[in-house]
């Protein structure tokens, strides 16, 4: 028969009538808010990644920076997932989660149909 090891979990002391636990302290309900709505840096999928590899998609470091802008200013209005027009590329962008699902050139997007978007930022 096999033994099993059990360890004891450290649990806090019981509280006495009367004794105030200790609390953490929380925030306040707007200084959650302005964390949620605080500008958040672009993340890029690794679909998306491999997208813009495959498909020979270069954007500047100035053009990320202008795209996380304007996903951070639509997810403040209200936006989850958005279709990102560029000059060179065309990239759906989870504003919500502020990541890069997937890009394309605009060659190839020229005739697609983009669904389960709630904006459109046109960017050049």
């Amino acid at each position: 028969m096999e033994q099993l090891n059990i360890q004891r979990l450290q649990s806090q002391p019981q509280l006495r009538p009367g004794q105030l636990k200790q609390s953490v302290p929380k925030q306040s309900f707007v200084e959650q808010l302005n964390n949620a709505l605080a500008p958040q840096t672009l993340k890029v999928s690794k679909h998306a990644t491999e997208r813009l590899t495959e498909r020979n998609i270069t954007i500047s470091e100035a053009e990320w920076a202008h795209v996380t802008d304007k996903v951070n200013e639509a997810k403040a209005k209200g936006i989850r997932d958005s279709l990102v027009l560029l000059d060179q590329a065309a990239l759906i962008v989870s504003a919500k989660n502020s990541t890069v699902i997937t890009a394309m050139d605009r060659k190839e997007a020229k005739d697609q149909l983009f669904t389960n978007i709630d904006g459109t930022i046109i960017l050049s």
